[in-house]
């Protein structure tokens, strides 16, 4: 591992931590503490999940214009003054505010150290070492102890805090992301981006994504993969209640499959790079997501929590093999030139997708039995005809005497 990987997986990992121990407790705070009507609370939540997820390829676009280093520094930096906001906000008008700040300032962050991390995964993988879905694997993995360990931190200071608990919390993930940015500002190296610069402007973008049919492929395929790992949180907690009468198990299964990813992610990253490329991974992660849904919904007679235990492990596995191989495949489809742009370009068109389906999905949820378990589970089954296949030797780079990187 390289100095700047190791920099960019542990700023992921803090930055999770800051971000889970503020996000999962919002909705109680402004329903319960502010007093908001639940149609405002509703749009608070859509609001920030827009504002974050919607707004990726505009964090994408400046990565290829001006590098990653001042689009990670700038977003870390509202990440503190939107914390710091929403401990102090009182009303909707300030809530929504701060939220949307909150949001905004990831949109900038993830698709610049996301492309950052990719680039650096191909100069490890160009200069001998390993192969770049294992750099990408820690990099999944350290994501997801910061979303273990996120939880737990805000539990902790919603207990001991009494009245001035979520406020606490919010500073907290405040100074969480001031050291990010600290690190970040004293280790994080000046690169020239791809684009010399320049990167695409709006209307050029589009076209650039629009017109590049094998990266729309791979994002139909990651928006059903990310179709189907939504249902931890919305099929999952219907089938519990259904089967147990109770959401109580649903604490530990998340855990469970954070810790899982965490443990897991490099020992089958290093069994799948012995036996498949890029997209046998991703193909491989499908399957694995289409056999959680099977396998739930076979085990529904024997018991409610066998098969969600089941479709959680299976799922969380697929999870492990297509997300490392997605991000590996993207230079070979999209090159280096634009590639925070087309980082950006999957979260937003993927989040578009599942927020397309969703009320679908919750309505055929409605429906008892194993049908729309099994419905669902065809999804994936579909979409392994959507992965393109890539050649692997075209995602290679030229250093260039800054560090950073262009197509070769």
């Amino acid at each position: 591992m390289t100095p700047l990987a190791r920099l960019l997986i542990l700023s992921q990992f803090a930055f999770n931590i800051g971000f889970f121990a503020v996000l999962p407790y919002l909705a109680a705070h402004l329903a319960g503490t502010l007093g908001l009507s639940g149609a405002v609370v509703g749009l608070v939540l859509g609001l920030r999940t827009f504002s974050q997820q919607g707004l990726f390829v505009v964090g994408g676009m400046l990565t290829d214009r001006y590098g990653p280093r001042p689009v990670v520094l700038v977003g870390c930096a509202l990440r503190v003054a939107g914390f710091c906001w929403l401990a102090e906000a009182a009303g909707a008008g300030t809530v929504i505010g701060a939220v949307v700040l909150v949001g905004f300032a990831a949109a900038l962050f993830s698709p610049a150290v996301e492309s950052e991390i990719t680039r650096e995964a191909l100069r490890i993988e160009e200069a001998g070492g390993h192969r770049r879905t294992r750099t990408l694997a820690r990099f999944s993995a350290g994501g997801q102890a910061g979303a273990l360990l996120g939880p737990v931190v805000g539990t902790a200071l919603l207990t001991w805090g009494g009245s001035e608990a979520f406020r606490l919390a919010c500073l907290t993930g405040a100074g969480v992301f001031a050291l990010v940015l600290a690190a970040h500002a004293r280790l994080m190296p000046h690169t020239r981006t791809a684009a010399g610069g320049g990167g695409a402007g709006p209307a050029a973008a589009g076209r650039l994504v629009l017109g590049n049919r094998r990266f729309l492929r791979l994002a139909g395929a990651y928006a059903v993969y990310l179709l189907a790992y939504n249902q931890l949180y919305l099929a999952l907690p219907a089938e519990l209640d259904r089967s147990t009468g109770s959401q109580r198990a649903l604490g530990w299964l998340f855990a469970l499959s954070a810790a899982l990813v965490v443990a897991g992610s490099g020992p089958l990253e290093r069994l799948a790079a012995t036996r498949l490329d890029h997209t046998g991974m991703a193909r491989a992660g499908l399957l694995l997501i289409a056999s959680s849904f099977a396998t739930a919904a076979l085990l529904r007679p024997a018991g409610g929590v066998w098969a969600a235990l089941a479709f959680t492990l299976l799922l969380t596995v697929g999870q492990m093999l297509i997300l490392p191989a997605t991000r590996a495949m993207l230079p070979e489809l999209v090159g280096h030139r634009h590639l925070g742009l087309f980082t950006g370009a999957l979260s937003s068109l993927s989040g578009l997708a599942v927020l397309t389906a969703s009320a679908p999905t919750g309505a055929l949820l409605d429906h008892t039995g194993p049908l729309p378990w099994l419905l669902l589970g065809t999804l994936p089954l579909l979409a392994l005809g959507l992965v393109p296949s890539t050649d692997e030797r075209r995602g290679t780079i030229r250093r260039l005497p800054d560090g950073g990187g262009t197509g070769a």
